[in-house]
Parts: structure tokens; sequence; C-alpha cells
């Protein structure tokens, strides 16, 4: 169908996210939903391999020209976050500070996770080459006007974008830990199920987007 919608690519790191992702599309690859079908891909973790795994898969047919979501977990860096909010990135730049990627056209994220029991924030996802671990630390991405850091989304977008220059990109990031919640102190472990949850129950919020930002073009 030359007219149909091409897919949405959901890019994630790690299993334990493609695991929360996949039990949101209902199969272990996607499913059909919104706007056409959404796919999970995992890239392994770090930047340089979320490079090579998305532009190889966005060579091929059909995601030439698909939307592209990252997602997954992330360290908060504002103090009043808390694991389970969700984090809809209005750009996303990479560790040096040299790249920076937009994440327009957010408005259909931001109505449909609404609808979830979490608290969304919004601003700059922060690329690093390293997880984000202590006050200092935190505070230190914080002052270069991040709201949240994670090793793979900068990178995943900026290929994205690089390979189609009108390819629909965004960033959607559970907290995993924050500052008052650091997931390596005892008794963490309640966060980390909390933020499994949380990406467990995003996907409608990706068919809303996909559905808005792949209206079809009809011919005249």
């Amino acid at each position: 169908m030359p007219d149909a919608p091409a897919p949405l690519l959901a890019v994630c790191a790690l299993g334990i996210e493609r695991r929360a992702l996949a039990s949101g599309t209902g199969r272990p690859e996607g499913a059909a939903g919104g706007a056409g079908p959404v796919h999970v891909l995992r890239t392994g973790m770090g930047p340089e391999r979320a490079v090579r795994a998305v532009a190889r898969r966005l060579a091929e047919e059909p995601y030439r020209e698909a939307p592209v979501i990252a997602a997954g977990f992330c360290a908060g860096l504002l103090p009043d976050m808390r694991p389970g909010d969700v984090v809809v990135a209005d750009s996303v730049r990479d560790g040096e500070g040299t790249e920076t990627t937009g994440c327009p056209d957010n408005g259909p994220l931001f109505d449909a996770l609404a609808l979830l029991d979490a608290r969304v924030h919004t601003g700059l996802l922060l690329g690093t080459d390293h997880v984000v671990r202590g006050a200092a630390g935190r505070a230190a991405l914080r002052e270069r006007g991040a709201v949240a850091a994670d090793m793979e989304s900068a990178a995943t977008l900026r290929t994205a974008a690089a390979t189609s220059g009108t390819r629909p990109v965004a960033a959607v990031r559970v907290v995993v830990d924050a500052p008052e919640h650091e997931l390596v102190r005892f008794g963490t472990l309640r966060g980390g199920i909390t933020a499994y949850r949380v990406l467990s129950s995003v996907l409608p919020a990706f068919f809303e987007w996909h559905r808005h930002v792949t209206i079809p073009r009809r011919r005249t």
C-alpha cells in the first residue's frame, strides 16, 4: 500500500527496557495500532552502539521514513523528581555539547501522557558516556541546562535526523533514579519497579504521536 504510513521505531538500549515496551505492544516485536505498526529496537548500551544499530535499521525497508522515538529509563536531575516521572524532551544534546536535535510536535505526547498516573517534565535531555551517579555529577549536568540524562537518546535522534531531514523524532524517558532517590541505595528496588511499570504503560502515547506525525498526504 503506497499510502500506508511508515511504522514507528521505538529505540531502547537495554533488554529490560525492551521487555517493558514490548509488554505494551502485546507481542515481542511490535503491534498494529495508532497510525501503523510499532517496532521496538534494542541497540545495546552506549551512544556508539545506538548509532550503528539505528543507522542499520533505518537503511532497511520499511523504516527509511519511519518516525523514531528514543525510549527507556533515564537519570533525573531536578531535585523534585522521583522514580516513575516521565521526561518528554524538547531537545536532546550530546555530551560534548556540539550536537543538538530538536523534538517538535510534542503536543500529542503530552495530551496522551496526561491520562497516565505520572508526573511529566520537559526540557533538555543530555547525553552522557557513563551512568550518572552522585549528587555532584547530577548537579554538573543540571548546570548545563538539562533536566535528565541518558546514554543513547542524543545519538539515536541525531542519527535518525541525519538520515532524513523530515523524519519526526521524539524522546520519552522514565526516571529510574533521581537526586533524592539514588538507585544504588538500599531500598530503592521499589523505585525501579515503579519506573518499569510506567515505561510499560507509555505505548498509547506513542500511538497518538505516531498518528499525529504520519497524517496521510492526500493526492489531489
